[in-house]
């Protein structure tokens, strides 16, 4: 028996919960579907499901085969695709969806040199902090700021960004500059509305212990350039990522707070619904990206 087959069979099985339901998936019948795990079962000497008239269950060692089988197989559907794809030229609409001030700064300026690479491949693109959903939306490829969850997406890893807490000059001559994080509580403070912790900015003190403090927001805003703008108008405190203040903190119009105290990093990542049969003009938009992205611009500022 191919252990290929073997390892599908097994895999359709869980994910459809039934072997009738296995069936209709692969476009085997049950009494095949039922032998090839019987088989996988036989050849390594564990039982890998429990079964009963109601429903399936995995065994121990069937929750660990399953994990491995599922990325055994997503990788040859990776493998076969890129290969399928190397001699074919990319083509057709590309809708790609990114967060507006990095969709603004660091992908603008790519999509010139992307175009002109690939002439047949037309795009679609949509700037929005908003979270969307690729599937029920239709986007072909999102760019994502944060440190991803589980989730069903495939994504690559583009770069990362560094949460800087930050302000003007003026502004710290006029309030004081903080010397912990708590003293944050003080202050003026502008906040994103779509940082997930909203008020409560978390630091890592020089021993690797945890400082949240609750901050007092004075205005609010769904993006971050406005926040900037809001800080170089001396009017608060913000914490925004690297990307979008490395060169304020160059030329000396913002500066960065509380150094020895680490915010968060986060990851940019390129995300995409499935690696299983990936069209060849989103491939060469991720591998794309990921050039364009192998030495960001904002990586000059100096870690605190």
């Amino acid at each position: 028996m191919d252990k290929f087959q073997e390892m599908a069979s097994f895999v359709a099985v869980v994910e459809a919960g039934s072997f009738v339901g296995a069936a209709d998936a692969t476009g085997l019948s049950k009494a095949a579907v039922s032998r090839h795990v019987a088989e996988l079962e036989q050849r390594l000497g564990a039982r890998l499901l429990h079964r009963t008239t109601r429903r399936l269950s995995l065994t121990d060692d069937g929750q660990l085969f399953f994990t491995r089988a599922k990325e055994m197989l997503a990788a040859i559907d990776e493998a076969e695709s890129e290969i399928s794809s190397r001699s074919g030229e990319p083509s057709g609409l590309l809708r790609i969806n990114a967060p507006l001030t990095f969709g603004v700064l660091h992908l603008a300026p790519l999509w010139g040199r992307f175009a002109q690479l690939y002439p047949k491949v037309s795009l679609d693109i949509e700037l929005s902090d908003r979270v969307v959903d690729l599937v029920e939306e239709g986007y072909d490829l999102a760019v994502r700021i944060t440190n991803l969850p589980n989730s069903q997406l495939v994504s690559r890893r583009l770069a990362s960004t560094r949460m800087v807490a930050c302000a003007s000059p003026q502004y710290l001559a006029l309030h004081g500059t903080p010397a912990h994080p708590d003293e944050l509580a003080q202050h003026e403070v502008i906040s994103y509305s779509y940082w997930a912790a909203r008020n409560e900015w978390t630091f890592t003190a020089p021993d690797d212990s945890l400082v949240t403090v609750r901050t007092h927001a004075r205005i609010h805003a769904n993006n971050g350039d406005t926040c900037r703008a809001a800080a170089l108008d001396h009017q608060g405190i913000i914490l925004q990522p690297d990307f979008l203040v490395a060169d304020d903190l160059r030329r000396g119009d913002l500066v960065e707070l509380l150094p020895t105290y680490r915010a968060m990093t986060l990851g940019i990542h390129a995300v995409y619904p499935s690696r299983k049969h990936l069209p060849i003009k989103t491939r060469r938009l991720v591998d794309f990206l990921v050039e364009a992205f192998a030495a960001p611009v904002w990586d000059t500022l100096p870690a605190a």
